[in-house]
């Protein structure tokens, strides 16, 4: 049951992450970036999302039960 909730959390977030990245990447292409720059934009928002995704779950695990 635990494995279970474990594997749902992480594909929320990495859903989560992907939608940032596209809503990242295509509002940096609406503004007039390139390719290369929007894809790069898209990359650092996903980065952003886990790594905050992380930062919260540390913060959580340290709580006392």
């Amino acid at each position: 049951m635990t494995l279970a909730l474990v594997l749902q959390g992480t594909a929320l977030v990495i859903v989560i992450a992907l939608l940032a990245a596209a809503g990242a990447g295509k509002l940096a292409r609406l503004d007039g970036a390139t390719y290369p720059t929007a894809l790069a934009r898209a990359a650092v928002a996903f980065t952003t999302v886990i790594t905050l995704a992380v930062a919260i779950t540390t913060a959580l695990a340290s709580l006392p039960a």
